[in-house]
């Protein structure tokens, strides 16, 4: 299994170790079989003890059930069940080099034996960027899942933007080349099964899903991805689609709709690409909303405003934003985006860079000379300090300028603190004319060098018509709560009147049933999404009817499973929580609310170990809390995460 060494370097917190592992060969190849003793010199002790930890969990592998032909393999041995196998949604890949047997007979094996390493370290780079595991390479072929060993809320998304960086990578190479096919496909699996003997065995997954991707694969055109329907669902509007129809595929019952990915859309924020239904109509904030309205006067009369806005995933931080930019209405009003992206946490300036874009209708098509004109045109200032600024963003946005503007003789350092000051005087120019808003959304996704110009701004805006909006989530440390504008804003959980209220707007005004109402209420536990995706999922189940103004059952329902738009979310949340996890899956079984006497009975930890996880549960919000060890009782804040479809098999 090819493994990116800085890619797993850093999500263990140890990227410091990334020179020192290149500078020794320790790359993807060699890692799994690294020792203690190889570390020494490398890592301290403790780093070291940590590296080996992880290390041997490479070791372990994940392997796939399906051939690079598509075709179903039966594994070697019957799976051993595991104590570590969980049910859980995945999120597959399946690539495949078309031609590479003609190829191979007119190539020299060393020749093909490159191609066939060009290609796997294509899979590597691309998948590694956005979070993916390798589960297997197949001769010509890869097996790749999203979503384990680690979940993301995105991992149908990111699976699809993995295939088109390894297209483009792939038709970057310089040398004879195959063409490549890709198919993806989303559903539950049990994953984490041993199979095999001694040296032999390895971690597979199991379900539906690796055969569907497969065999989506083989009907994907040369150089093309094809997704399925659920894949096609989850991914959003982030993406524009070609419809190719429902197929019959080999061994999936009944038809089966597949779409060809043709390329990114328009979308720009994650929160664009989950409203293609529409926004259901904001509920439950009217206090929010009335304090950014206040706010936003104060800055329209000079004292710029910072307002800091944190919640949750999923109680409506880009909702309520967007509700605020409904109340103002005027065209004439600057409005700044500036978008953090989990895909781009190491690039430097991301938000900037598209917010530049953005602004002055930049697109990858536009000639250079005509992508140069777009930025002059949306510069503020004299002639003279545009010249100053044109050739740095131009620089900053990899725009060529040599025919327009001399070379800019200066260093890295220098050309970053200049390019810092553009940027800052633009947004003080902007705001001569009219006030202006300034949103910075995911804060806690955005790269070190823009959080640095970030700081410039929030601090400046304070002498300036100007009102910033900062969403993030908890896990993020603002460094501005000492500032005399900032406000702090915190989202809460809705209410249980809040709740039925956004059940019906859901619903497109019509009422539920009462217990179906309650149902929701309890599974969703106030949060805004999690409502509105429940409801959605339950009128999409059929077993309601519509009778004039409201919803009946067709027949009796019993409790409902979690949607699939939600449980790439859920199981993320549970994968972070390290060891913790173990425990939140024990409690589960227990019930809604247990006792420390009962979890202390039956979780498989240390004392000291049960007591930590629990604490941490309690800090992160999943569980409440009423009085202290060994007399204290638990309760799961959210039915869904006691839910979430990642118990053990």
């Amino acid at each position: 299994m090819a493994i990116n060494v800085a890619d797993w370097l850093r999500s263990l917190g140890l990227e410091q170790y990334a020179a020192a592992f290149r500078d020794n060969d320790l790359d993807g190849d060699v890692l799994p079989e690294v020792k203690g003793d190889d570390l020494i010199g490398i890592a301290s002790i403790g780093h070291r003890r940590k590296l080996l930890a992880a290390i041997s969990t490479l070791k372990s592998g994940v392997a796939s059930v399906a051939g690079a032909s598509g075709d179903p393999i039966t594994p070697s041995a019957s799976p051993v069940r595991s104590v570590d196998a969980e049910r859980r949604q995945l999120t597959v890949m399946f690539c495949d080099l078309v031609g590479s047997t003609a190829l191979s007979g007119k190539l020299d094996p060393e020749e093909m034996s490159n191609v066939i390493g060009a290609f796997q370290k294509a899979c590597a780079s691309a998948i590694g960027s956005f979070g993916g595991s390798i589960a297997k390479y197949m001769g010509d072929g890869a097996l790749v899942y999203f979503g384990y060993p680690e979940a993301h809320e995105d991992d149908p998304e990111r699976a699809v933007r993995a295939g088109l960086a390894l297209l483009d990578a792939m038709s970057a190479a310089q040398m004879p080349r195959p063409q490549v096919r890709i198919g993806i496909a989303t559903g539950l699996v049990v994953v984490g099964e041993l199979i095999g003997d001694g040296a032999a065995q390895e971690r597979v997954a199991v379900g539906e899903t690796l055969n569907l991707a497969a065999r989506i694969q083989s009907v994907a055109f040369p150089d093309q991805i094809a997704v399925g329907e659920l894949t096609h669902r989850l991914a959003g509007a982030a993406f524009d689609y070609e419809d190719l129809g429902p197929h019959e595929l080999r061994g999936i019952s009944g038809a089966t709709r597949v779409w060809r990915v043709v390329g990114e859309s328009g979308a720009r924020r994650r929160f664009d690409s989950r409203v293609v239904k529409g926004l259901t109509p904001l509920v439950g904030r009217a206090e929010e909303l009335g304090l950014l309205r206040r706010r936003w006067d104060d800055a329209r009369g000079g004292d710029g405003q910072l307002i800091l806005l944190s919640a949750p995933a999923g109680f409506g931080k880009s909702r309520l934003t967007e509700a605020f930019r409904e109340y103002l209405d005027d065209a004439s009003i600057p409005y700044l985006q500036y978008l953090a992206s989990p895909f781009y946490v190491n690039s430097p300036f991301y938000p900037f860079i598209k917010a530049l874009e953005w602004t002055a209708g930049i697109v990858r098509t536009d000639p250079d000379a005509q992508k140069l004109d777009k930025l002059e045109a949306v510069l503020q200032g004299s002639a003279e300090s545009k010249r100053e600024a044109a050739p740095l963003l131009a620089a900053l946005l990899s725009i060529p300028f040599g025919d327009r503007y001399p070379p800019l003789q200066i260093n890295e350092l220098v050309q970053k603190q200049r390019t810092m000051d553009v940027l800052e005087e633009q947004l003080a120019l902007l705001s001569r004319r009219n006030p202006v808003l300034a949103v910075f959304e995911d804060a806690h996704w955005i790269d070190r060098t823009s959080l640095e110009l970030m700081d410039r701004f929030v601090r400046r805006v304070a002498e300036l018509p100007v009102m910033t909006i900062v969403t993030y989530r908890p896990e993020f440390a603002a460094p501005w709560l000492d500032l005399g504008h900032v406000t702090v804003l915190k989202l809460n959980q809705l209410g249980r009147n809040q709740v039925v209220d956004l059940i019906e707007k859901a619903a497109g005004g019509k009422t539920l049933p009462e217990a179906i109402t309650g149902q929701i209420a309890a599974k969703a536990g106030g949060v805004p999404l999690f409502i509105e995706e429940i409801t959605r999922s339950i009128l999409e189940s059929g077993d309601l009817e519509l009778d004039g103004e409201r919803y009946v059952l067709r027949q009796s329902i019993g409790d409902f499973t979690i949607p699939s738009t939600l449980q790439d979310s859920l199981i993320a949340r549970l994968d972070r929580l390290g060891s913790a996890k173990d425990v939140v899956l024990t409690a589960s079984i227990l019930g809604r609310e247990f006792s420390y006497e009962l979890i202390e009975a039956i979780a498989p930890v240390p004392q000291a170990t049960l007591l930590a996880d629990l604490d941490r549960l309690v800090q992160s919000d999943l569980l409440g809390q009423r009085g202290t060890p060994p007399q204290s009782r638990y309760t799961f804040k959210h039915a869904l995460i006691r839910d979430a479809p990642i118990n053990r098999s």
